[in-house]
């Protein structure tokens, strides 16, 4: 069943611009976008098929289709899940992209969470050599961070994201009122995300985070529109500045996650959603930070306090080792001539990405952890 329209209000809405040249591309936020005459400009007129999955569907399919100017011909929805990432679903996709005969002027429209983005971008990436896309998150996470920047890719059983291709959208339009039919669960890992903003790059956005939660937690699309502004404007700026992960800028937006992915990857993606795998990455990333001397101690609670009002996990899978740790971590992307990098505080809101820490303090950041879940 759909939900029932909400009021396009025009006075919420805004918008940004990702700066890349030729690539460039604008994010529109606001509540009701969906339900109204979408903004996309000139792709208004190209051959489009869109990709969802079942959850997402059942709300906002026929709204979706409706601003594009599809059929439900032109929609192939999935099944939900992070299983779903893989290389199994991208040819199930392209099958049906190529029994369509989407041509090369034609666009993919990913309605959903990240795994929709990230498995339809890639999809679009490399179909006929790449076509564009256009992303529609309907998930926090994906609004303030996957839909952006043009990472898409599949999981591989060694590890997250390893197969994938740097894509940029040829345009974002996030709808916070998509976000009330979002379980709560999936609402709250996005909010790990959004803290990470704070944390690595804010210090301003992390207390007004600290002010405003419960604002956020009540979805006023006020709030909510001002932190996915807020977001995208500082992804928009990093990516701007180093689009495929060339240098240590684009990194810095892994603060947490290699921890996170570790855990992802050690659970079999079954247990942990993505942000509160990222969520727990961001305790552990302050403690090291702190074990090292580079925040204080205060610092480090100050972020674990805020992540536990969400009601996000802080500790590892019960059961989850050391060296479950160290295994997982050695596969990281980030590692570089054999030397495991991570991302660190040097104060709130000022991160880097460096492999200048003491591997004793790591572990003892693992171990406490460890010892705690």
């Amino acid at each position: 069943m759909t939900v029932r329209p909400p009021r396009n209000d025009v006075s919420l809405q805004r918008t940004l611009r990702v700066e890349l040249g030729a690539r460039s591309y604008p994010i529109r936020i606001g509540p009701g976008l969906l339900h109204g005459p979408l903004p996309v400009g000139d792709l208004q007129g190209r051959p489009q098929k869109l990709i969802t999955d079942e959850n997402v569907a059942a709300h906002y399919l026929d709204a979706a289709l409706a601003g594009f100017r599809l059929t439900r011909e032109d929609a192939l929805v999935l099944p939900p899940g992070e299983s779903l990432k893989t290389w199994a679903s991208a040819g199930r996709v392209l099958d049906w992209l190529l029994a369509a005969r989407l041509p090369r002027d034609g666009i993919v429209i990913a309605l959903g969470g990240g795994v929709i983005g990230d498995l339809a971008g890639f999809c679009a990436a490399i179909y006929q050599r790449g076509i564009d896309y256009v992303q529609v998150p309907t998930t926090l996470l994906a609004q303030v961070d996957s839909s952006v920047g043009g990472k898409t890719g599949v999981n591989h059983p060694a590890g997250k994201n390893l197969v994938g291709a740097f894509h940029q959208p040829a345009c974002v339009l996030v709808d916070t009122a998509t976000l009330v039919t979002l379980p709560r669960r999936e609402l709250l890992a996005g909010l790990a995300e959004v803290i990470k903003y704070g944390m690595l790059a804010d210090s301003l956005l992390f207390e007004w985070l600290e002010s405003n939660l419960d604002r956020l937690l009540a979805l006023d699309n006020l709030f909510l529109t001002e932190a996915i502004e807020r977001c995208c404007s500082i992804k928009s700026r990093i990516v701007g500045r180093d689009e495929r992960e060339t240098g240590s800028d684009r990194a810095l937006l892994n603060l947490g996650h290699t921890f996170g992915h570790a855990m992802e990857t050690h659970t079999g993606y079954a247990s942990l959603l993505h942000g509160e795998a990222v969520a727990i990455g961001l305790c552990l990333a302050a403690d090291l930070s702190m074990r090292q001397g580079w925040i204080s101690p205060a610092v480090a609670l100050r972020c674990r306090r805020l992540i536990e009002r969400t009601g996000l996990p802080t500790d590892p899978p019960r059961g989850m080792s050391v060296a479950d740790f160290h295994r997982h971590m050695g596969l990281d992307k980030k590692v570089k001539a054999g030397k495991l990098r991570l991302v660190l505080m040097r104060k709130l809101g000022e991160a880097v990405l460096t492999s200048e820490f003491d591997p004793a303090l790591l572990d003892e950041t693992l171990t406490a952890a460890c010892s705690d879940g």
